[in-house]
């Protein structure tokens, strides 16, 4: 029996290529993590602060209100992302894997009606549209919070900060096609030493004054909010910008592994991060006036000219972060049926992870520059920035809490005093940003309630699609039965039809039959699945229908990318025969017309049939020789 074969001889289970091995612990290793993970909480300090003391301003500021903000911000450092995703939701990886879709991947498996799955998704796909809302505001608000610099040098330099801002953000995104092989090497460096001068500068400053060290006590936090009630909701709004970037801690577990990433939070990032904000909170404390910059007024003024070159650096890193993420993200939906076939280039070699989506970096760009020519400032956009972050943060407290008590088997009551608090907070978090729907934050909104709709439409109709493909098509089985008997003819070569339902014939074959009469000697019935996991564990499946007939489904993971001349032509390996030169790939072209009775609003028709039209066409998507595809058209109503 081949290698890799069941006991049923006519079915042979082949495993996939081995998924992310475990990567020594090394200093090499934390740094890539740095430059990788940690860029967009790395680049808080250069917004958060002021943003959130600027709305208490207005009639001076007084001691307590700095340590009470500067409270605010520690905490939520240390709670949101030391112990809610360090500590805990790092734990809820799905096979190596972690972000938004993982985790919804694994809580829909731990839950058992088809309803309960259905919201989970529902969950699952908002966190997901919010990481794309966040994905456009973080590039713009990172390069003009550290363009800004330029006007503390030089009052001169003000009217330049948008178009340089601009020339940087429109640089980064036509790079991106290079792939970020060549450049990747210097990120984690930089980061490096980006952490170092952010912890050198705070240390500076509290050794000035030390007394804002009373800031670690929470009670400053609870005094403030207190003495403000509901206007404390103000200052939370923006406090939330210092924890940006802490869902990138768990949707790159995939890459590192869970230990290199808390020990570089743990041991680096986070005590550089508490030194700088407490060094700016000293220096206010010391003069309230430094609220005008007071990242950059820590350096001294021979120093802020570098200082700004390398907050760009760091700023461009952390873009280059979001937009890797956005990519995988991206490619996660098409795999798992939210959005339509994109194109997916491959800008490494050996990394499969190394990808490049053209369609998605030119709509982040054309969001992004909208954004920059609309807020021209960093303020102006915080308020912009904050709802996304939160709106994910409680996606990912809801879904880990099922996923804990379920896969995990904790307790109820653990559960419940684990997440029912951290729920709140962030609740406490978003609510705080609703307020700033006005000013900015409908952006974030507006964008992931039309993704939304989106991912939500194309998956609706899919499965309508799929439902009327049952109704109309031919029962495999039947099809083989009367094979026998119908005297068809044979004609040499390999037949490939290209199917999503495994068990009903595909209406190319059918089509095929009653134009030409004949068949191919070999015919292969090949059918693509993708698995809520990242990597498949097994690749491809393969049973014998018939003399000559085959049945193959290649499974794939929702990180993989689909390759089907390459892995039919591996099915050499257990005994069957695969010549791709001989083969001809038989494909149907769907034509959507209404039925009588839709089942899906019009604007949901229109909106479906036009991503329908736009999607990258099979042959792309799957790798398949352009020259060797037989395309069949085909009506069907929905």
């Amino acid at each position: 029996m081949p290698r890799g074969a069941t006991d049923d001889p006519r079915t042979v289970t082949t495993a996939a290529p081995s998924g992310h091995a475990g990567r020594p612990l090394n200093l090499a290793l934390l740094i890539g993590v740095l430059g990788v993970v940690y860029g967009d909480i790395g680049t808080s300090p250069l917004y958060a602060m002021r943003a959130s003391l600027l709305h208490f301003a207005a009639d001076g500021l007084e001691r307590w209100e700095i340590l009470g903000v500067l409270s605010l911000i520690v905490w939520s450092l240390i709670i949101v992302v030391t112990v809610k995703y360090v500590l805990i939701v790092l734990r809820a990886d799905n096979r190596g894997e972690g972000g938004i879709l993982a985790l919804m991947a694994l809580a829909q498996r731990a839950v058992r009606t088809e309803r309960a799955r259905g919201i989970v998704a529902l969950i699952g796909i908002a966190g997901a549209c919010l990481f794309f809302g966040d994905g456009v505001i973080t590039p713009a608000i990172s390069v003009l919070s550290a363009v800004e610099g330029l006007k503390l040098i030089s009052p001169t330099f003000e009217g330049l900060v948008v178009p340089l801002s601009l020339a940087v953000l429109v640089g980064l995104f036509l790079v991106q096609s290079r792939g970020t092989q060549l450049v990747g090497a210097v990120f984690g460096p930089i980061t490096v030493v980006w952490f170092a001068v952010l912890g050198g500068l705070g240390l500076v400053e509290i050794l000035r004054e030390p007394e804002v060290l009373e800031a670690l006590s929470p009670h400053h936090a609870v005094r403030f909010c207190i003495t403000y009630k509901l206007a404390a909701f103000v200052a939370l709004g923006s406090v939330v910008l210092a924890i940006t970037g802490a869902e990138a801690l768990y949707a790159d577990m995939g890459h590192f592994g869970a230990r290199p990433i808390r020990l570089a939070w743990l041991f680096f990032v986070l005590p550089a991060l508490l030194l700088n904000y407490l060094g700016q909170g000293a220096l206010m404390l010391n003069d309230p006036a430094a609220l005008e910059n007071p990242f950059y007024l820590l350096a001294p003024e021979w120093m802020r000219l570098p200082l700004v070159v390398l907050a760009t650096l760091a700023t461009i890193i952390a873009s280059q972060a979001m937009l890797s993420g956005a990519f995988s993200i991206a490619r996660q939906c098409v795999q798992m049926g939210l959005l339509p076939r994109l194109v997916v280039r491959h800008t490494s070699e050996t990394e499969e992870g190394q990808i490049f989506l053209p369609q998605v970096n030119l709509a982040l760009l054309v969001g992004v520059v909208i954004l920059v020519l609309a807020f021209r400032n960093s303020d102006s956009l915080a308020a912009a920035y904050g709802i996304a972050v939160t709106g994910t943060f409680l996606a990912t407290s809801c879904l880990a809490g099922l996923v804990f008590m379920r896969r995990f088997n904790w307790s109820l009551p653990l559960v419940l005093l684990v997440f029912v608090p951290l729920f709140l907070l962030d609740l406490a978090f978003f609510i705080s940003n609703v307020l700033k729907i006005p000013e900015g934050g409908w952006v974030p909104l507006v964008l992931g309630a039309g993704l939304f709709a989106l991912m939500v439409t194309w998956r609706r109709g899919r499965e309508l699609l799929f439902s009327r493909f049952r109704q109309d098509s031919l029962p495999l089985a039947s099809f083989l039965a009367r094979l026998p008997q119908s005297r068809t003819i044979r004609v040499p070569g390999i037949a490939v039809f290209m199917t999503g339902q495994p068990d009903y014939v595909p209406n190319a074959l059918l089509h095929n039959l009653k134009h030409n009469k004949v068949l191919h000697e070999r015919i292969i019935f090949a059918t693509v699945i993708n698995e809520d996991v990242p990597l498949a564990t097994e690749r491809r499946t393969v049973e014998v229908l018939a003399p000559g007939i085959y049945r193959v489904v290649l499974r794939y993971g929702f990180q993989e990318s689909p390759n089907i001349p390459r892995d039919l032509q591996a099915m050499q390996d257990v005994g069957i025969g695969f010549e791709p030169m001989q083969a001809s790939y038989f494909l149907g072209r769907e034509t959507l017309v209404a039925a009588t009775v839709p089942k899906m609003f019009t604007w949901q028709q229109w909106v479906f049939g036009l991503m329908s039209r736009n999607s990258v066409p099979a042959t792309e998507f799957f790798r398949i020789p352009s020259d060797r595809v037989v395309e069949l058209g085909v009506r069907v109503a929905i």
